[in-house]
């Protein structure tokens, strides 16, 4: 049986510029390097996974079919750049809802292991928050880094391996 090593990525913030609640195409705006970084990742065979709290859904902000058709716009504009998103999990709840997959929680890692035979400690979460960081070493993700193109980051103080200015500089930490 073969097992698998992926690279896991927050949505908003990582690949996509950050804004509050995007749910239209015409708001989506990829990260500078996003493309190349993903098709570099899938080069090196790993398995990319989207892991994206979507509290916006659970808020009343959007729908899910809004979130699903974002989806498709952003996996087809992948597509075109030749790159490959293997998965894009989403929690649709609001952080007091208690559910088990919105970050910080593993939930939505936990998923993709069972569904994917992911070996976690061969595994890397790129993230744009502690909460990423902190989902990502609650379900053993082997390295982590935090990009500084999302949320504001205490780079003395976080608990990810590394920290880089966006995704594209993650391609040389990832071998």
């Amino acid at each position: 049986m073969r097992v698998n090593k992926a690279v896991f990525l927050d949505r908003d913030g990582v690949i996509n510029i950050e804004k509050d609640y995007v749910y239209k195409i015409e708001d989506f705006e990829f990260q500078n390097g996003v493309f190349e970084a993903v098709k570099e990742f899938n080069e090196k065979n790993y398995l990319v996974i989207v892991v994206t709290n979507q509290s916006g859904i659970s808020r009343g902000y959007y729908t899910d079919d809004d979130f699903y058709r974002l989806t498709r716009y952003m996996l087809e504009e992948f597509e075109k750049h030749g790159a490959k998103i293997t998965k894009i999990y989403h929690c649709p709840h609001a952080p007091n809802d208690g559910c088990e997959c919105r970050k910080p929680k593993p939930g939505m890692f936990l998923e993709a292991k069972k569904e994917f035979d992911i070996d976690m400690g061969s595994s890397w979460m790129i993230g744009d928050k502690e909460g990423d960081i902190e989902a990502a070493n609650s379900a053993g993700i082997g390295q982590t880094i935090l990009v500084k193109s999302g949320h504001e980051i205490d780079e003395a103080n976080t608990k990810a391996a590394f920290v880089v200015n966006g995704v594209f500089d993650t391609i040389t930490l990832i071998k």
